[in-house]
């Protein structure tokens, strides 16, 4: 519960801030000049593309925070069995940021228009998410093989569930990355592919973030984090 309330809090400062910045108590009526020479009274200083990507993330923050709350009230019960973390996951991590590095590097590449490194940039970012996936695949092949079933435990459960979220999540940013990255390979202009690049670099950086966690609370470190937290506050 505590997960959800924090979560809820952060997408409240942000809504605040956004709200903030768009001049609610603005009165353009009583304004006497133009109204283009008053911010906030033409257009959006955010782009669509980007508050509709923000407002997506919410949504799928709120949704891995249900996920991440639940998990924590079940595994104090009685018939919770923790199941082994393949090492793997370590591996899929460093790759998986490593896709999320090659994408940032896109999105600079993109602000000084040199479509040479933008094209590397997103197939490298792509190739690393998708050695990521096959990475996962992997992962729940080694726990079938040593007996760790979907429906055997419900840790087993919340691994398999949240794993695949996190998949599902990662392979429709692909088809976004891919229709991007055809974009830049036709030669289209830099400047109308600029932010397709930025959001889809926002998206793997949110997805490399949500991962991070959901790691952290699979192999128990969390836990210690939490605790170090509490000792130093009491």
């Amino acid at each position: 519960m505590s997960a959800i309330v924090l979560f809820m809090a952060v997408i409240a400062v942000i809504v605040g801030w956004w709200l903030s910045q768009q001049r609610l108590t603005a009165k353009p009526w009583l304004e006497e000049d133009r109204a283009g020479d008053f911010p906030g009274t033409g257009a959006m200083t955010l782009p669509a593309a980007k508050i509709g990507l923000g407002v997506f993330l919410a949504v799928v923050g709120s949704l891995f925070a249900l996920f991440i709350s639940a998990y924590s009230m079940r595994m104090n019960m009685v018939d919770w069995r923790a199941l082994p973390v393949p090492r793997l996951l370590w591996f899929n991590t460093g790759v998986l940021v490593l896709s999320s590095v090659a994408l940032q590097w896109a999105h600079v590449a993109a602000r000084r228009n040199d479509i040479d490194s933008v094209i590397v940039g997103l197939c490298a970012g792509g190739a690393s998410a998708g050695t990521f996936l096959v990475g996962q695949l992997l992962a729940w092949q080694q726990l079938r093989v040593a007996g760790y079933f979907v429906a055997s435990n419900p840790a087993n459960s919340f691994f398999y569930l949240m794993t695949a979220a996190h998949g599902l999540h990662l392979m429709g940013g692909l088809v976004a990355l891919g229709r991007t990255t055809a974009r830049v390979w036709r030669g289209a202009e830099m400047t109308k592919v600029r932010q397709s690049v930025e959001l889809c670099a926002i998206y793997w950086h949110f997805l490399l973030l949500v991962w991070l966690v959901l790691l952290g609370l699979l192999t128990g470190w969390t836990d210690d984090f939490v605790d170090v937290c509490r000792r130093l506050l009491s």
